[in-house]
């Protein structure tokens, strides 16, 4: 996302700017995609082309990058791990708040390639993932949803309204916080990508993102600051819990207008 605002507050088009590094457009579009990472010395580039300041290679320096199945190795040890999770999601309900309808449609969607069984599989580990929150000394959990997470319909509307039912209902735990940020909150510090942060009893705090421009693990204490500022100024815009809780069940009621006759 952070690449895409940069080339589109230049005034270029993919091509121009693949054009001056050069690169093909069909490269940058990945970039952007988040599909691939750039090398150093293209990121270093791309900062200096479009005035980055320095964010650009930033980002590179301080992001640990991992084949995919070893980015989530890392991400559900680390989940595992804290003492305190806060998150803001852009586009779905946090995996251990998720239902298994809900989680089974996504994932259905999220990977349209792999067969039923396989589906089924992640459902249930994804499943086995939520006992961390009923353990006896749990994380704090504190969650941030976007609006377009309490709309969409996923899976039609008795699966959403199932799930965010169980939002509520996981929100009455001790450790567990839910605010939704409203579309009337305007522009804000996350717009295009999700955050996770996390505390541990012994050891620094990190961070892990996933984004248009760049996905993964920060552990750089200075850019896991940065991460945590933007996250705070997100948690300050959302509405509280109990008029987040107000608000899920508005849309709960109107997901029930929803079904079929």
């Amino acid at each position: 996302m952070k690449l895409r605002k940069l080339r589109i507050r230049a005034g270029w088009t993919q091509r121009e700017l693949g054009d001056k590094i050069p690169l093909h457009h069909s490269q940058i579009a990945k970039f952007e995609l988040g599909n691939e990472t750039p090398p150093k010395s293209i990121s270093d580039l791309m900062d200096k082309l479009l005035g980055a300041d320095g964010d650009l290679s930033d980002l590179w320096v301080h992001v640990d990058r991992f084949p995919p199945t070893d980015a989530f190795r890392k991400y559900k040890e680390y989940e595992a791990k804290a003492t305190a999770v806060h998150k803001y999601l852009a586009h779905t309900v946090p995996g251990l708040l998720q239902t298994e309808a809900y989680a089974r449609e996504v994932m259905r969607q999220a990977l349209p390639w792999c067969p039923a069984g396989e589906v089924e599989e992640k459902v249930l580990a994804r499943l086995a993932r939520k006992s961390i929150l009923d353990s006896p000394a749990p994380p704090l959990y504190w969650v941030v949803l976007d609006e377009a997470v309490i709309r969409r319909p996923v899976g039609g509307p008795s699966v959403m309204r199932a799930q965010l039912g169980h939002l509520l209902e996981a929100s009455e735990a001790p450790n567990v916080e839910v605010q939704v940020l409203p579309f009337s909150a305007g522009g804000h510090a996350s717009m295009g990508e999700s955050v996770t942060l996390w505390s541990f009893d012994s050891g620094p705090d990190m961070a892990y993102f996933e984004g248009i421009a760049l996905t993964g693990l920060v552990r750089d204490r200075r850019a896991v600051a940065r991460h945590s500022h933007r996250y705070d100024r997100v948690h300050a815009a959302a509405l509280s819990p109990t008029e987040s809780s107000r608000f899920i069940e508005e849309a709960m009621e109107e997901f029930d207008g929803c079904e079929p006759t």
